[in-house]
């Protein structure tokens, strides 16, 4: 199907997607800015491990955003932030629109 018709995604994200961890630490890509659509409220969700976790922002992007669990985003207004979890939404087949919709601390 589509993606999220653009003039929804009203706000611009910087995403330096998470590469692994290194000697010093945590390893990420090069940063990248994407359109998205955040809100930024308070939310219980699961990370990877099952945990209970609080997520402060929420992002509602594209299916085509790559920002894998532990990437660093900067949100609009400068805050820097890590992804807790993601989720991908697909229809195949239905006339609705896929997005990618990421959890941050």
């Amino acid at each position: 199907m589509t993606a999220l018709p653009a003039w929804l995604l009203r706000h611009t994200i910087t995403v330096e997607p998470y590469r692994g961890s290194g000697a010093y630490g945590p390893v990420y890509g090069e940063p990248a800015a994407a359109s998205a659509l955040v809100a930024e409220t308070v939310k219980q969700v699961r990370d990877p491990t099952g945990a209970v976790v609080v997520s402060t922002a929420q992002i509602y992007a594209g299916p085509d955003l790559v920002c894998p669990v532990g990437s660093r985003v900067t949100l609009p207004h400068g805050r820097v932030t890590r992804v807790l979890t993601i989720a991908s939404h697909t229809a195949p087949g239905l006339p609705v629109p896929e997005s990618t919709e990421v959890y941050c601390e």
